[in-house]
């Protein structure tokens, strides 16, 4: 397929720029696939939609402040560092993007806050990457609060406002537990302690996988032949335990329910000949558009993405590419509240 068969105008007032006050009341627009049509719910209506046994396999990353600001040397110009991911733990190398890069070459130092790190550029990857080299002779406990202390949480830049303190609980799953993440899983913002308690009582279980979301899923794909797009890797790790859980539930025909598109990317990298939940670690750049046939997962639950996105992409290959251009235009005009901090799809 190609790229403009993803295009649709967005308008900016959809895109949400806070969470609701209390999470699960934001909407829930379900997917029939089969039927062709939709249901305009609330997200704590999954209570009602699911039952015992069924299966939500969830996303555990933690997202970290990965966004800090420092001065290069000498010109004391401020520089945009948005932390990638951790490429050698021992040296400190950390792949980055800079901005403005066309300021930032080989050997350049950056400082950031009161002296308090400094960082030398040992190399260019892409237009705006870099790979530099922290300079910290501190343990890695106390290297992890100085990056807290001074970078912020990493919301997308078309939130147009400022961070605000309550982004820090804002954009973090219940569900966070393994720091790597520079992006949350979106559709996990929607869960409340009341609403998941709410769940566990009904008897739905959880399966927790890992996949620390880089930049990938929301990069804009710049070639008009999908086959031609890569994706970022991102690091994965599924237990036999998360395993376990979902291939009893596909065994007993239970609701396996990928809650986003970061499990759902995870779960399709580690799929056994039989379309089973293989244990595995990794790295993985999958790819998801139509025509893909899906393996494992028999309920998608994710947000409403934007156009050309590969979120977005993914959803129309798990439903049907042109009922989904329809479903996608409903939601327009019905108001929904798009991106990560909006509203809720759910295909069936």
């Amino acid at each position: 397929m190609k790229l403009s068969q993803f295009k649709f105008e967005l308008p900016e007032e959809l895109i949400a720029q806070e969470p609701l006050k209390t999470r699960h009341d934001s909407r829930l627009l379900v997917v029939d696939t089969k039927n062709r049509k939709v249901e305009h719910r609330m997200f704590s209506d999954i209570l009602d939609i699911f039952d015992e046994n069924d299966v939500f396999v969830v996303n555990n990353t933690k997202v970290f402040t990965a966004r800090m600001y420092g001065q290069k040397e000498k010109t004391g110009a401020e520089i945009e560092v948005f932390l990638l991911r951790e490429l050698n733990h021992d040296l400190r190398l950390w792949d980055v993007l800079v901005d403005p890069a066309r300021k930032i070459r080989v050997g350049n130092k950056l400082y950031f806050g009161e002296d308090d790190l400094v960082a030398e550029v040992v190399d260019n990857t892409t237009s705006r990457g870099r790979t530099i080299r922290f300079l910290f002779d501190g343990t890695d406990e106390e290297f992890a609060a100085v990056i807290k202390k001074l970078g912020e949480t990493p919301i997308p830049k078309y939130i147009t406002r400022p961070v605000q303190p309550e982004d820090e609980l804002w954009y973090q799953s219940l569900h966070a537990k393994h720091v790597g993440a520079v992006a949350a899983p979106a559709v996990q913002l929607h869960m409340t302690r009341e609403l998941l308690m709410r769940l566990d009582i009904k008897g739905i279980q959880f399966a927790e996988i890992t996949l620390h979301l880089g930049l990938g899923a929301f990069r804009n794909v710049e070639v008009e032949d999908l086959t031609k797009h890569k994706m970022d890797s991102e690091y994965y790790r599924i237990e036999q335990a998360a395993c376990d859980i979902v291939n009893d539930g596909l065994l007993n025909k239970r609701r396996v329910v990928a809650v986003g598109g970061s499990v759902m990317r995870a779960m399709e990298s580690s799929v056994s000949s039989t379309k089973t939940l293989n244990p595995s670690e990794g790295w993985s750049d999958k790819f998801i558009f139509p025509q893909y046939e899906f393996k494992i997962a028999n309920a998608f639950l994710t947000n409403l993405h934007a156009p050309e996105s590969p979120l977005y992409m993914m959803a129309c290959a798990y439903s049907d590419y042109d009922f989904m251009i329809d479903v996608y235009q409903q939601a327009i005009k019905e108001k929904y509240r798009f991106l990560c901090y909006g509203d809720a799809m759910l295909i069936l």
